[in-house]
């Protein structure tokens, strides 16, 4: 895992400041290569060929092609041995080199050899090309920015803007993330920024940019035989699992109570005999702290039934406040998540000890473990009904979700407006405080179409994949590489193998889905025999923070500053103040739920003061 930065021109000095600012990622290690056409630097988190074997920037031995890589290519050994074969001699143990070189035999077409976590740029000095591409699920970060002539391309955002690149807001993106917390796709919440999505690759040359898509996600032949699929399950997980163990550096687990963190434990505890050390965080409450921390005394009571070294950490109010703007500044954008700061301290105390994790990331949205993956293939059959029987289920279900105008939600139809309908925040809240110029939704969902066109045999399933297209790597794995690179600490998100993705869509979603209340049969039903017995009938549960309660309390004088008018005098052009205070008022005095448009709110005025007005 690293930093890489570069762009398409010469310049020393700005060059070293996009290093600097991205050298949390990299702390072991530094290169450069620079020339008249090309500028490239490289910050090293040294985790496979700790030597200085396996500097960056590397070249060919005749010097032709250049690389800087962040990542970890977990085949990497088998990808050698088929260029060795081919003639090709090695000088280092290192998983770059592997890269390099199989990008000089093959070119583009390496690619969907790679099974791994990467984003990497690569130039080739007789061609004067550059070449960026993006893992396949997008688990490692990479921005640019081209204004016709010149690209500029970094690991995190902010280091972009040490040069003179406009910070003016995407109008549609700022409406985006208030209505899904964070801003999916290509887009950033800037105008002149942009992310290469995950599965993609990008070339510059002579000061044209092509972007093609190498990888997506696809509905596969489906897999009838309930007994096939555990089988190729545990194949595959087993096999992620193993190839994701490599490392020269310490290496443990960050562990939830939940199935997909246990289970990727329990493979490692098959796999290996050395001790295994796993980490979990909990929360300093006194008010319902059984709820608050049920996830961290599962987490000890799974890593004792596993015979683990187990970590626990404990957080505060104060604490979570006190690192609230050092998190934000990771970020790069407002991306809104009251857990965040729990992530953030967990790898900075887990970061002494070890310098790899894994992680549980993924499981939900390939095996259907949200509740509305549920929803939406009961809505898919309710819609075949006829419209008496229709309605009069339609009035159960209200019921369920304790909500009157269910039936017109019954009636959305499967496409990416069922999808939002899931997802977003309630319109008519985001109205009452967003004001009207900064309310631009046209055209702000459209990107959501791609998913929805062609409409798959298996809906659930197309629903599970827009998640995971979405949410996974511009919410969920953003969230995990900063936070975690923060402290030069590597997670690995073995759930998310590409072949194991590939699996995942070619089984059907009836063998996924439960009940209401737990879905992911098919990948329990295959490892009962690894998981402890007292997870295998829980719920779901989200990852719980008492941030809610918090901002009843102790939270409340941090909260109401931020939210202030005075604050950020800028954002009043974007924000109704009073309507923001009155929400405020009604969440203190629980007459209202509001947690999630207030922590977006709280996250966008940090966010703004810390990279708007820098």
């Amino acid at each position: 895992m690293c930093g890489i930065n570069g762009f398409t021109f010469s310049d020393p000095a700005a060059l070293r400041r996009m290093h600097q600012l991205t050298r949390h990622r990299g702390p072991d290690d530094e290169g450069f290569f620079e020339d008249q056409e090309i500028s490239l630097a490289h910050n090293r988190l040294s985790i496979i060929d700790l030597s200085s074997a396996g500097k960056q920037p590397m070249q060919t031995t005749d010097g032709r092609f250049v690389i800087v890589f962040n990542g970890e290519i977990y085949n990497y050994r088998q990808l050698r041995a088929e260029l060795e074969s081919l003639g090709i001699r090695f000088r280092s143990q290192s998983d770059t080199e592997v890269l390099l070189y199989g990008f000089e035999k093959w070119g583009e077409s390496l690619l969907p050899k790679l099974r791994g976590i990467f984003a990497f740029a690569i130039w080739d000095t007789k061609e004067k090309r550059l070449t960026l591409a993006r893992d396949q699920m997008g688990v490692k970060p990479l921005y640019y920015t081209f204004d016709g002539q010149r690209l500029i391309f970094s690991s995190e955002l902010k280091a972009i803007f040490v040069h003179p690149i406009s910070r003016e807001l995407h109008p549609p993106s700022l409406n985006v993330y208030f209505h899904l917390l964070y801003v999916p796709g290509s887009q950033t919440i800037f105008s002149q920024i942009k992310k290469l999505p995950g599965g993609t690759v990008a070339t510059f040359s002579r000061g044209t940019l092509s972007i093609r898509q190498w990888w997506r996600v696809r509905e596969g032949s489906p897999i009838e035989n309930p007994n096939e699929i555990k089988a190729l399950l545990r194949e595959k997980v087993k096999e992620a699992v193993a190839s994701q163990l490599i490392s020269d550096r310490p290496l443990g687990v960050f562990l939830s109570g939940g199935i997909d963190s246990t289970l990727v434990l329990g493979v490692m505890r098959s796999l290996v005999s050395t001790p295994i050390q796993t980490f979990t965080i909990g929360y300093e409450t006194d008010i319902q702290s059984e709820r608050y921390n049920a996830d961290a005394e599962l987490a000890k009571k799974t890593a004792s039934f596993f015979g683990c070294e187990h970590h626990a950490f404990t957080m505060s109010a104060t604490e979570a406040m006190s690192s609230l703007e050092r998190v934000i500044w990771h970020m790069d954008e407002p991306v809104s998540n009251h857990v965040q700061t729990s992530t953030y301290l967990l790898a900075k105390y887990a970061k002494p000890l070890i310098t790899v994790a894994l992680g549980g990331d993924g499981g939900d949205e390939l095996f259907g473990g949200y509740a509305r993956y549920w929803y939406s293939r009961a809505m898919d059959r309710l819609q075949r009904m006829p419209r008496p029987l229709r309605r009069a289920f339609g009035a159960s279900f209200a019921h369920l979700f304790k909500k009157q105008d269910f039936w017109e939600d019954l009636q959305t139809p499967f496409s990416f407006k069922r999808f939002l309908l899931f997802v977003s925040q309630k319109e008519s809240v985001i109205q009452s405080f967003l004001k009207q110029s900064a309310h631009q939704d046209s055209g702000s969902f459209s990107m959501f179409d791609d998913y929805f066109t062609p409409v798959w045999h298996d809906r659930t399933n197309q629903l599970m994949a827009t998640d995971l297209q979405t949410w996974i790597p511009d919410e969920s794995l953003i969230r995990t590489d900063r936070l975690t690179m923060a402290h030069g600490l590597e997670e690995r998100v073995p759930l998310l193998d590409p072949e194991l993705v590939r699996l995942a869509f070619r089984i059907p979603s009836r063998f996924k889905l439960g009940t209401r209340r737990q879905g992911k049969r098919i990948l329990i039903d295959a490892f009962r025999d690894v998981l402890p017995p007292y997870v295998l009938n829980q719920e779901k549960r989200g990852w719980f923070s008492p941030t809610a309660k918090w901002m009843r309390g102790p939270m409340l004088p941090f909260v109401r500053e931020i939210l202030s008018p005075s604050f950020e005098p800028a954002t009043q052009v974007y924000f109704d103040f009073k309507a923001i205070q009155n929400l405020l008022d009604a969440h203190v005095e629980g007459r209202v739920y509001a947690l999630n448009t207030l922590w977006s709110l709280v996250t966008f005025q940090l966010w703004y003061r810390t990279f708007m007005t820098a």
